[in-house]
């Protein structure tokens, strides 16, 4: 058998062993009434099976948090021994209302790094945000569930903040982060993938991506928009995905337009391919490379099937035989009350039988 305790045991020990102890106690000591001991054979048995039963149920509780279980079946496990770095544009545009029906464009990145992470399992990811500035939202990790959850609560930046944006500004780190995972895990490979649209407003060269070309083994660059544009709603910063109100510019709704020019450009010098996306078809995604894709190192992961179902079978039985007697009891109490006649008074048969 097989324990994966919810709590530390020693913990569990400490709230059950007690009652555990207690119960017992009660279950071997002799009962008393008003009258002594009780003697009853019939009364004896009816009161240890009882107690019985209650430690019987605290017993239950305990293997419970202690969660049984025994080897089951074996399945393989893909393992990809990869470093993947997205790189999310966070600009306002990111939030042009022109993904599938009128959805914000950040939609669709959420959807593509879902099938990222089905693709490549027990890759390491870390997430890189680029607006005004680049962050590194999310250093190495094989946590995806956090990875998805910093997506959930992106928000682009402030609109009253918004200096314009330049598809070169993550570069730099990019590099940075690309270099100190080859330094620190030469064996493993590297990918990268790039979300954004492609507009340069801030009036100055972007900067480019080719120092880190050399760190990239596989990856993509992924463009969101359209050539229609999509308006974008002001965000302020808050929890709400943007405001009601869409950004303004000469009296009209702005649009924010995708350039694939500069999204094929930023492709080139990382050495990787760029695809359009569209709500209505999945990301094309490369292969790992071949040396760092394959099996658990065991072959196997071995399962465990659960048995704590069936510890939870016996609890509730026993609490419905305990609501049963309880409910008996009450019922009992009730019909042991004395009859009543009409005027209010008790009845006089019943007061000569007291």
């Amino acid at each position: 058998m097989i324990l994966q305790p919810v709590l530390n045991p020693l913990l569990i020990a400490l709230l059950c062993v007690p009652v555990v102890a207690l119960a017992i106690w009660v279950l071997v000591r002799t009962p008393q009434r008003a009258g002594g001991r009780v003697t009853d054979t019939r009364t004896l048995a009816g009161h240890r099976a009882l107690w019985a039963l209650r430690v019987l149920l605290v017993l239950a509780c305990a293997l419970l948090l202690l969660r049984p279980g025994i080897p089951g079946g074996a399945t393989q496990t893909l393992a990809t021994d990869t470093d993947i770095v997205l790189v999310v544009d966070t600009t306002a545009s990111i939030v042009a209302e022109d993904w599938g029906d009128g959805e914000p464009r950040l939609d669709g990145i959420r959807e593509d790094v879902r099938a990222l992470v089905a693709e490549y399992p027990g890759a390491r990811f870390a997430l890189i945000t680029a607006d005004a500035a680049a962050e590194l939202r999310m250093p190495l990790t094989t946590d995806t569930t956090a990875l998805m959850g910093s997506l959930e609560v992106l928000r682009p930046e402030v609109t009253s903040q918004s200096r314009g944006s330049s598809i070169g500004v993550a570069a730099p780190l990019l590099e940075e982060t690309l270099a100190s995972a080859a330094e620190s895990s030469g064996d493993r490979s590297r990918m990268v993938f790039y979300f954004g649209d492609g507009e340069q407003t801030d009036g100055s060269a972007p900067a480019a991506f080719g120092a880190s070309e050399r760190y990239t083994d596989a990856g993509a660059v992924f463009g969101y928009g359209t050539a229609e544009g999509g308006r974008m709603r002001i965000t302020t910063g808050g929890v709400a995905e943007g405001g009601s109100e869409y950004i303004q510019y000469q009296g009209a709704d702005a649009l924010s337009v995708i350039d694939e020019g500069n999204l094929k450009i930023i492709a080139d010098q990382l050495g990787i391919v760029y695809e359009h996306r569209t709500a209505d078809t999945a990301p094309t995604l490369p292969e790992a490379p071949s040396t760092t894709t394959g099996y658990a190192e065991a072959g196997e992961v071995g399962n465990v099937m659960e048995l704590s179902w069936l510890v939870a079978l016996v609890i509730l039985a026993i609490l419905g035989f305990e609501l049963a007697r309880a409910t008996l009891l009450i019922a009992r109490l009730r019909g042991l009350r004395a009859p009543v006649r009409s005027d209010g008074f008790p009845d006089d048969r019943t007061r000569e039988r007291t």
